[in-house]
């Protein structure tokens, strides 16, 4: 028995939960991908992004951190990668929703201008 706990030791040691023979270490590797694509979406015009499919990063992101850090063995890789995922889908948001208010806002604003370059009670000027 004595000479058993040397060999798991050294089995452990060399075989270690986080290594490129397992999917700990290849999981957060390829998801970088993920984030860079995002990361790229940032010089696209906010109309032109998707609100779907930057909500599924910000909840996957969020959804997966947490999980990471509950699996056993943790892996705080995949954990950091989910961390800045979340963080791509939450700037992202951000820009939608700032450029849906912003629309919004100028759409009001031509509402309100319109009647006003109408004239009284909606009658259009005539050219002299």
């Amino acid at each position: 028995m004595a000479s058993q706990a040397p060999a798991a030791a050294a089995k452990k040691a060399l075989n270690p939960a986080f290594n490129p023979r397992t999917v700990h270490f290849w999981a957060p590797i390829l998801k970088w991908g993920v984030v860079l694509a995002g990361i790229g979406d940032f010089y696209r015009p906010a109309e032109s992004l998707s609100v779907t499919q930057n909500a599924a990063l910000l909840a996957t992101g969020s959804i997966w951190t947490r999980w990471c850090l509950i699996i056993q063995p943790k892996n705080y890789p995949l954990a950091a990668v989910n961390f800045f995922l979340a963080g791509v889908g939450t700037v992202q948001m951000g820009r939608i929703l700032n450029y849906h208010y912003k629309k919004s806002k100028a759409e009001q604003a031509a509402a309100a201008a319109a009647p006003a370059a109408a004239g009284p009670a909606g009658v259009k000027p005539t050219a002299a």
